[in-house]
């Protein structure tokens, strides 16, 4: 099983109507107040998501847009393309959290639900994804974008195995951190094979391929102790668990500071 899945399953969902934070001393006002261009606005790119229509996506974009995963405006829109071949039904929907306007600049914050469905080899693969965002609007369209949080299940089978993944959202540079994957249901005498894997999260990270060495899990769920690296920046943390009713594959991401 190759971790593109699991990479570029994220991919999409750096894409769209997620706000945008920018400093400033305006007050971020509640969604119940955003002005009908807010509204519209994020409507309008679910829209075309659900289509996936790319063109049309694009269209909400400047051709100077820059985001905190070091993509712009080419590669956003070949991450996005690549995601879309692999899944034929996808359902976006985006909730307005907050916005502000800092003079021409209309800053919005806003949390996006992916669910979606592939087919490969006749297997029926399930996508959950939730990203929290933050984005920068200027003349109509989207010029910055920063992820703040996101996490992403996808799953394979009858009763592909319930995990309940702990994972901090942030740790400082070279400090420990514990990720622990633990499976709800009893194993009884079932094997329960899995592994964990953690990737920085780079362009060139979202078409990665790359080969899991699953291995046989004595107990039920993964429980390791991670190690930040000295970079500031943020990471893919994933971890895979296979039984015989199916399989769970889930990824957070995890920031790593000063």
């Amino acid at each position: 099983m190759g971790t593109q899945p699991l990479f570029s399953l994220l991919l999409g969902l750096v894409l769209w109507v997620t706000g945008v934070g920018t400093s400033g001393s305006a007050k971020a006002e509640t969604p119940e107040t955003a002005p009908a261009t807010v509204t519209n606005l994020l409507n309008q790119v679910d829209a075309a998501a659900n289509r996936q229509d790319v063109d049309a996506v694009m269209g909400f974009y400047s051709s100077n847009f820059t985001n905190s995963d070091g993509l712009d405006y080419k590669t956003l829109k070949q991450v996005l393309q690549a995601f879309w071949n692999q899944y034929s039904r996808l359902n976006y929907r985006t909730q307005l959290q907050s916005w502000q306007q800092n003079g021409e600049i209309l800053t919005t914050t806003t949390v996006t639900e992916i669910t979606g469905t592939k087919t490969l080899n006749n297997r029926e693969f399930k996508l959950v994804s939730t990203i929290t965002s933050q984005q920068e609007i200027q003349d109509g369209k989207i010029v910055q974008q920063e992820i703040l949080t996101e996490k992403n299940k996808l799953t394979l089978g009858n009763q592909p195995p319930t995990v309940v993944f702990q994972v901090p959202q942030e740790v400082k540079m070279g400090q420990e951190y514990a990720v622990d994957a633990i499976v709800q249901e009893p194993l009884n005498e079932e094997i329960l094979i899995g592994t964990a894997i953690t990737q920085p999260v780079s362009p060139k990270a979202y078409t990665n391929e790359e080969l899991l060495q699953l291995e046989f899990l004595p107990s039920g769920g993964i429980f390791k102790v991670g190690q930040a690296p000295n970079v500031l920046g943020d990471n893919w943390v994933s971890a895979v668990l296979m039984r015989q009713g199916g399989v769970t594959l889930v990824t957070q991401r995890l920031r790593v500071i000063k």
